[in-house]
């Protein structure tokens, strides 16, 4: 890869950061947020310092494997390959400067914007050391599909500002292989609610309340495969979850015969890494199951619980993303859309305009209704 440039970003909201000279700290023209520069230097110095670690990890033990777990041991990747064969003479690796995002695609592709930042700039390198995928989710939907998503998006905001719509341009469009490792495993445990059930009855001139309380004990074991945690650190982790699910059934075994007119990123967060995000979604996924096993009650509440994990294999795909970076104002918006199913998500302006009138409205008649609750005598 070639030599990335450092272009600071906000820690709060991640837009660029300049410097001031009336202040003499490095501000952002988006959140207001300012910093020292020393303050920056060091948050990005330890910044390069994990990423060199976690790279040397990779290089030493292969891609995200760790030491064992406590708990159910560690997440088996042994299947891992980075040999691509003749299909990797085809290859292309590109960088960007100014998010660091690593990207792969065919050889023909002409790579001249990053889909996650939108800089134009993103620098040709070579292509080697990546890891093979296992699987890929196709793309489905089209460029006319997404635009239509996001139009569709735009309904129905009351806050949305009215010129927003019409002034809003979509600068860049791009459909992107998102990478996801893929957990299988098994969950076994327990949990203890406390329950009630209650039946409200009259006997004469009483209205009689009669709650009954019960300890209920539930135990278990689900058996979960390719659980997906998202392995790149350029997209909120939220906009992936929500953008899930994706249909398994159109799943397939790689090939880069998928890849011509896309880019597909490379995975910058490890196994490893990824493995709290990957337990809490299995732990969670049995906790889920126990409860809604606990029926007919009024009232259920979880007084202790215990899982074990049996951590299994862990695979490599890539998932269909589109990215829509527009801009308003002279601010960028950034939207990413389920290349499979459709669904949108992404942050939108706010009229405060719209927000503050509401407020008012609402405000003044209960202000009213206050005051002449007060006077009554």
């Amino acid at each position: 890869m070639p030599t990335q440039v450092t272009n600071y970003q906000c820690p709060s909201c991640t837009g660029p950061l300049h410097f001031s000279g009336a202040s003499g700290r490095l501000e952002c023209e988006y959140c207001g947020a300012s910093y020292d520069v020393a303050e920056i230097e060091a948050l990005y110095a330890e910044k390069e310092k994990k990423a060199a670690e976690a790279q040397q990890a990779t290089e030493e033990g292969g891609a995200g494997q760790g030491a064992p777990a406590a708990d159910g041991g560690a997440w088996d990747t042994s299947d891992f390959c980075e040999d691509w064969g003749a299909e990797g003479d085809g290859m292309r690796a590109y960088g960007c400067p100014s998010c660091g995002a690593e990207l792969i695609c065919e050889e023909s592709t002409a790579a001249t914007s990053c889909p996650y930042c939108g800089n134009p700039t993103v620098v040709p390198g070579q292509f080697s050391g990546a890891l093979r995928p296992d699987f890929i989710v196709p793309f489905k939907l089209s460029k006319e599909d997404a635009v239509k998503a996001l139009k569709s998006h735009y309904k129905g905001k009351f806050f949305l500002p009215k010129s927003f719509t019409g002034e809003n341009h979509v600068q860049e469009i791009r459909g992107i292989y998102v990478p996801f490792w893929m957990f299988d495993g098994e969950a076994e445990g327990d949990a203890h609610y406390e329950a009630a059930r209650s039946r409200t009855y009259r006997s004469g001139d009483y209205e009689i309340t009669e709650t009954k309380h019960y300890d209920v004990y539930r135990a278990g074991a689900v058996t979960f495969e390719k659980v997906p945690v998202d392995a790149s650190s350029k997209m909120p982790d939220g906009h992936m979850d929500s953008i899930e699910p994706y249909d398994y059934k159109e799943l397939k075994p790689f090939s880069t015969a998928y890849l011509p007119g896309f880019l597909a990123d490379k995975f910058d967060v490890t196994v490893e890494q990824s493995r709290q995000r990957a337990d809490q979604r299995c732990e969670g996924t049995l906790a889920s199951a126990l409860r809604g096993t606990v029926k007919r009650y009024d009232l259920c509440v979880l007084r202790d619980s215990s899982v074990h994990l049996r951590r299994g294999k862990v695979h490599y795909a890539l998932m269909p993303v589109w990215m829509l970076n527009t801009k308003w104002h002279g601010k960028d918006f950034l939207f990413a859309m389920n290349g499979q199913t459709g669904k949108l998500v992404g942050d939108l302006p706010v009229s405060w305009g719209k927000f503050w009138g509401l407020f008012a409205a609402i405000a003044v008649p209960l202000s009213v209704i206050s005051s002449a609750l007060v006077l009554l005598p």
